[in-house]
């Protein structure tokens, strides 16, 4: 197998027999019929009546059949009518549930993109996406869904929002370099583009690797089908105290029924005796109060913006030991934000910008001018996540483009490239003169750099302390910018790299992150309290991970491990289920290994809640105890694989779900200790009256009406009880 980021563009053209004018027509031909469609392929589902006839083949659905049979043939209409309507009910309920989650597949395939354009024999062609094959040269510019994966050949200031496969909130900067690391993650395949994932910037020109099934989405299709429907714990345990009850109380009445005979009892009417108690024995208002207790905690749940897809995941939720959250926009706000400034030779906390320093004010002022973003009408900022950042804290410190332009007059710019890594305005200012901003990657920017601007002045820059603040600002998970400037008489007559972005003087570094949400620290610490143990899967960078972690106390030391992607690849399965429980934070994770994660924790004997919002979750979603979608950010896929939705993506959501969850759990447990100790009573006084002499003390007809009035109000009254 090809590891594509590895290889050469002429490699790549030479392994699929290719060209940079595309394949001919007769050869698309052929490889259309030998590849098949560039389409997500679907195993062969049920029909909706073999769906409806599964929901009949649980323990306990299959005893109350066979009691509603009996109770008809002993001639006890009421009973059979009420087993049959609660049988019916249920399994109408268990359809629409497992209809609706079937719907996964559709989503996927929705994220596909309908048409494309390749070239052929040196022609640009409008084609349908399906039509693609191995060879193809595919054009992609910013608006498109990537059609099928594809090695870059060319790039334009290309960049591609990969947050539905990766995770990663920030659109990737793409390049045509070839990486030597055959294990790097996706995420940081940056040669790379990758079926439904969407362009936001630029245009670039690249040769399909990979269609259909083998691409990197098709491969989470494959997952999201191979995995079957989890049961909950509370399926999984009434089945159990189905069997074993049933079992019971067959002994129960077989030994009556023969006690009965020996002491001389009518035939008929031991054997009546024995079926009314095996009956009554049986807690037909069981599904019944279960079903009305799940949908009372899913009303309640909505109210607190968590949306129930399905009735068991309000129980599970109460049984939840784990919770592996996705960290960007769950446990994080979603958004970059301003955290540190180096400048003046200092690094100053975001909220320490107070001064009304000349320097600082250029600093802003750079920030607010050098961008591209803007404040919308209703007061939100639109553009890039990092340069919003930049203009946010500008702004609130009260620079304000809109009123700077006019004093700085934008006049031309060198937009970002990722190959050099900077991007360059230029203002025409009052005086006449125009002062160029640079802003970019910090190492890159001090190589064109000789001096700084200093409070005392322009001095010769002390490039040693400027990377060691850059390194400490890495080390607290923080992506730095540097700002530079340059003035000149007058605009340059040419306007390029190589003129514009030298001899620039230095002003200071940004550092940026997307901070936690303030609520989720607290969430938390209530999770631990809780005995609940919350761990974080992203596809960011180890050391932003370890960070947001720190801070929102889901690990406290360095007991606790912090594995990447890569080294969880290298771990057979029993050595990682050995480390799973010690392991508390996932950095460059995969989607194979974000379902290899639940897995490990399952066998251990876990229930594991999980979050997610993007394509690359949703295998995880589905085989996950309670898969936890978002309702903001979250794709249709996500969704539909899900078995909850959090409607404000927040990780307290969860954690306030959790808490109705155990109420409604424990709730249960009474009704089913109350329905027992009930009917064990009858079955007591029966079994023990021919021990004790006495005659029977109950007629058939006197134990299903106790039954029938006993069992369902003051069970339903414990089932809605407060926490």
């Amino acid at each position: 197998m090809n590891v594509w980021h590895t290889l050469q563009r002429e490699e790549v053209v030479s392994i699929l027999d290719s060209s940079t004018k595309g394949l001919s027509f007769e050869e698309a031909r052929e490889r259309l019929q030998k590849f098949g469609l560039n389409e997500i392929e679907e195993k062969k589902r049920k029909s909706a009546f073999a769906m409806f006839l599964d929901q009949f083949k649980d323990f306990m659905i299959i005893v109350l059949i066979i009691a509603a049979m009996i109770s008809s043939l002993i001639g006890e209409p009421v009973d059979t009518f009420a087993i049959i309507v609660i049988v019916i009910l249920n399994a109408i309920m268990g359809f629409i549930q497992e209809y609706r989650a079937e719907k996964a597949m559709e989503a996927l395939k929705k994220m596909a993109a309908p048409n494309a354009v390749v070239v052929r024999e040196g022609k640009h062609l409008n084609i349908t996406a399906s039509e693609i094959v191995p060879g193809d040269v595919v054009v992609i510019e910013a608006g498109n869904i990537v059609p099928a994966d594809l090695r870059l050949i060319e790039v334009n200031q290309l960049r591609i929002d990969e947050s539905a496969l990766t995770g990663e909130s920030v659109p990737v900067d793409k390049t045509v370099e070839t990486f030597s690391d055959r294990y790097l993650p996706v995420g940081d395949r940056r040669n790379m583009a990758y079926k439904g994932t969407f362009v936001t910037y630029g245009r670039g020109l690249g040769i399909a690797v990979e269609t259909g099934m083998q691409t990197e989405f098709g491969k989470i299709a494959s997952l999201i089908q191979a995995e079957d429907e989890a049961k909950t714990p509370l399926q999984k345990r009434l089945a159990n105290f189905g069997q074993k009850l049933a079992i019971g109380v067959l002994v129960i009445c077989a030994v009556i029924f023969v006690i009965g005979l020996m002491r001389g009892e009518k035939l008929i009417t031991m054997l009546l005796t024995s079926i009314s108690l095996a009956v009554a024995a049986i807690p037909e208002a069981l599904p019944a109060v279960v079903t009305i207790t799940l949908a009372i905690g899913a009303k309640n749940m909505v109210k607190q913006n968590a949306l129930i897809r399905k009735l068991p995941a309000v129980e599970t939720l109460g049984s939840v030991t784990y919770i592996c959250s996705d960290k960007t926009g769950t446990l994080t706000l979603n958004s970059m934000t301003v955290e540190e400034v180096y400048i003046d030779r200092k690094v100053i906390p975001v909220d320490g910008l107070n001064g009304e320093t000349p320097l600082l004010k250029l600093m802003l002022k750079a920030m607010a001018i050098s961008n591209d973003a803007r404040k919308a009408v209703d007061g939100s900022f639109i553009g890039d996540p990092t340069e919003v950042a930049l203009y946010k804290v500008a702004f609130e410190k009260g620079f304000e483009k809109e009123k700077l332009i006019e004093e700085f007059r934008r006049v031309a710019e060198i937009p970002f490239d990722s190959e050099r890594k900077l991007m360059t305005t230029f203002h025409k200012c009052e005086n006449g003169k125009t002062l160029s901003i640079t802003k970019g990657a910090v190492d890159v920017l001090l190589t064109r750099t000789a001096v700084e601007l200093t409070s005392e002045g322009v001095k010769t820059i002390d490039k040693d302390m400027v990377v060691r603040a850059n390194e400490k600002m890495a080390s607290h998970g923080l992506r730095v910018l540097a700002i530079a400037i340059r003035e000149w008489e007058r605009i340059p007559d040419e306007i390029s790299p190589d003129v514009a972005e030298h001899n620039l003087t230095f002003i200071g570094l940004v550092g940026m992150m997307d901070p936690p949400r303030e609520e989720a620290r607290e969430a938390v610490n209530i999770c631990k309290s809780a005995g609940i143990i919350p761990v974080m899967i992203t596809g960011d960078h180890p050391l932003t991970a370890k960070t947001i972690a720190r801070r929102l106390n889901i690990i406290e030391d360095d007991l606790k491990e912090i594995i990447t992607g890569r080294e969880l690849d290298k771990l057979s399965i029993e050595e990682f289920e050995e480390r799973v429980e010690q392991i508390r934070v996932y950095a460059r994770a995969a989607p194979e290994q974000k379902l290899k994660i639940v897995k490990a924790l399952q066998d251990r004997g876990q229930y594991v809640a999980m979050t997610g919002d993007g394509i690359n979750d949703a295998p995880a979603l589905k085989r996950a105890d309670i898969g936890v979608a978002m309702g903001i950010t979250g794709t249709d896929v996500s969704k539909e694989a899900s078995d909850m939705i959090l409607l404000d993506d927040n990780f307290a959501t969860i954690v306030r779900a959790v808490k109705e969850g155990r109420k409604i759990y424990d709730n249960i447990r009474k009704f089913i200790k109350f329905i027992v100790t009930s009917n064990s009573a009858e079955i007591l006084t029966l079994f023990l009256a021919p021990f004790l002499g006495l005659p029977i003390p109950l007629l058939p007809v006197h134990i299903l009406w106790i039954n029938l009035v006993t069992d369902s109000l003051p069970a339903l009254a414990l089932a809605v009880e407060p926490e």
